[in-house]
């Protein structure tokens, strides 16, 4: 994985699927909400618009589709 190291993919998977209300319908805002804490070091606010690695998010997307997890 090109700038994304596998490493940081599984952890951000097990980050998603500890979040708490986790549910698979909502699977793109959980990614979301993952890679902002990821690069802001805190969890996005109700109205928060700082922008994210889009690049890692939908990594983070895709590894989650193309497995069961």
């Amino acid at each position: 994985m090109a700038g994304n190291s596998e490493s940081l993919i599984k952890s951000l998977i097990k980050k998603v699927k500890e979040y708490p209300r986790f549910s698979k319908e909502e699977l793109e805002k959980f990614c979301w909400m993952a890679v902002h804490e990821h690069k802001h070091g805190v969890l996005p606010s109700e109205y928060d618009i700082r922008e994210i690695d889009e690049e890692l998010y939908l990594k983070l997307l895709k590894e989650f589709k193309s497995n069961i997890y």
